[in-house]
């Protein structure tokens, strides 16, 4: 079967791409949204994931699927889904949305025309096109927010694992 390609949106301030790379591995639960949960459904284990910070509006890196789809844990309903996701590697450059809607031949992304969804199906072209965008230079120069990982209160690290998403 030939590997799917997908792209995943976090809040870089509640779960960023390098917080994924320093724990390897994360549970993608608190899926609430009818479509974004028929893509997770579709999702096989070896998909390959863009990783898109959605407040900064970039892709930042490449996840792999490293257990289909099963019952939310943090849900009441068995019907919502979450996906066991691992990291690969960060972009050699993040690709920024501007980048991406400048792009004709990614007109039909579905970030682009469904730009509120936050789980979604790439065809294997866009997904090699955003990968030749990483490698591009730079179009600004605009300084990133670091983005460090959340804290509880008290200062500790909170539990491994993105928080709830839409």
């Amino acid at each position: 079967m030939a590997t799917s390609h997908w792209l995943l949106k976090s809040e870089p301030e509640v779960y960023p791409f390098s917080r994924l790379v320093a724990d390897g591995h994360t549970t993608w639960d608190g899926v609430r949204n009818f479509q974004a949960r028929s893509n997770l459904a579709a999702m096989a284990k070896g998909d390959l994931v863009l990783f898109y910070h959605s407040h900064s509006c970039e892709v930042a890196g490449i996840a792999r699927i490293a257990r289909a789809a099963f019952p939310d844990p943090t849900a009441d309903d068995p019907r919502w889904l979450a996906v066991e996701l691992e990291a690969v590697r960060a972009l050699e450059s993040p690709v920024s949305l501007e980048t991406i809607k400048a792009d004709r031949s990614l007109a039909t992304l579905k970030l682009v025309t469904q730009s509120r969804l936050s789980v979604m199906p790439v065809e294997p072209a866009q997904y090699e096109r955003i990968l030749a965008l990483a490698k591009a230079p730079a179009r600004s120069e605009k300084p990133e927010a670091a983005a460090a990982a959340p804290r509880s209160p008290a200062g500790r690290a909170r539990s491994p694992g993105p928080a709830r998403r839409r």
